[in-house]
C-alpha cells in the first residue's frame, strides 16, 4: 500500500492507513518510503521512517516495505536492520532500492544476513520481464530462505511467466489511468522537482529573507 504512483510510491497519510486498516480484511503491507528520489535518508527523515512504522504497528498492519542505502547505493545494512527490529512482529520487505545496488548478487546475501521476509525487485530491468533471468539468479542463489517478489510492468499477458519459473509472490500497481479534468488553467506540477537525482527541499535562508523583506 502506497501513495503517489507517480514517483514510486511514498508512505500513504494517516487517514489513508486507518481508513484501509478498517475497511479491508486482506493482509496489508505499507511503504515505508518518506520521499520520492533516492534511498539514502537523513536523520530526520529516518526518524519520520520510525514514527511511520510505529503507527502501522499501531494500526494492526501486517507488514512494512522499505529499505536504505549507502551513498554509493550500497545497503544500508546498519540501520535497515533498525527498522527490521522496529517493525516487529509484522514481516519486512526490502522494497525496489535493491535494483540500484552496484552488486545485486553481493546485496542478497546480505539481506539474507539480515533476515528480511521478502525482496521487491524487477532484476534490475525496466520491467521484470526484461529483469527474469536475474530475478532467477536470485531465487536460486537464497534456496528459498526468503520470498524473492518480481514487480515492475506484470501485467495479465505475463503474469503466468512469474508462476511458470516457480515464484511464489508477484507485485502490480494494476494501474490505470483516466482523465479526471480538462487541462487546468495552470499546472500545479513542477517538471524541475521530478528528478530522481534531485531532492527539494525548504529553504531556511530563502524564507527568512522572504519574511525581513515584507516585514521591513
Amino acid at each position: 500500500m502506497c501513495s503517489e504512483l507517480a514517483v514510486g510510491g511514498i508512505t500513504p497519510s494517516y487517514g489513508l492507513l486507518k481508513k484501509v486498516m478498517s475497511d479491508v480484511k486482506i493482509p496489508v503491507h505499507v511503504l515505508i518510503r518518506p520521499r520520492s528520489g533516492d534511498f539514502t535518508y537523513s536523520r530526520s527523515e529516518f526518524d519520520i521512517m520510525k514514527e511511520n512504522i510505529l503507527l502501522c504497528k499501531e494500526l494492526g498492519c501486517a507488514g512494512i516495505v522499505s529499505g536504505i542505502l549507502q551513498q554509493d547505493q550500497t545497503i544500508d545494512t546498519e540501520r535497515t536492520k533498525e527498522l527490521m527490529e522496529l517493525a516487529k512482529p509484522m514481516t519486512f520487505t526490502f522494497h525496489r532500492g535493491f535494483d540500484w545496488v552496484p552488486n545485486p548478487l553481493e546485496a542478497i546475501l546480505e539481506l539474507a544476513v539480515l533476515g528480511v521476509d521478502r525482496v521487491l525487485t524487477s532484476g534490475q530491468a525496466e520491467s521484470a520481464e526484461k529483469g527474469i533471468l536475474l530475478l532467477q539468479e536470485l531465487q536460486e542463489l537464497t534456496e528459498n530462505e526468503f520470498i524473492i517478489m518480481p514487480g515492475g510492468g506484470i501485467n495479465p499477458s505475463n503474469a503466468y511467466l512469474f508462476k511458470e519459473s516457480g515464484f511464489q509472490e508477484i507485485h502490480a500497481s494494476a494501474t490505470s489511468i483516466h482523465q479526471s479534468i480538462n487541462i487546468p488553467k495552470i499546472s500545479m506540477n513542477s517538471t524541475k522537482l521530478f528528478n530522481e537525482t534531485r531532492i527539494a527541499t525548504s529553504n531556511k535562508e530563502k524564507i527568512q529573507q522572504i519574511l525581513e523583506r515584507i516585514n521591513s
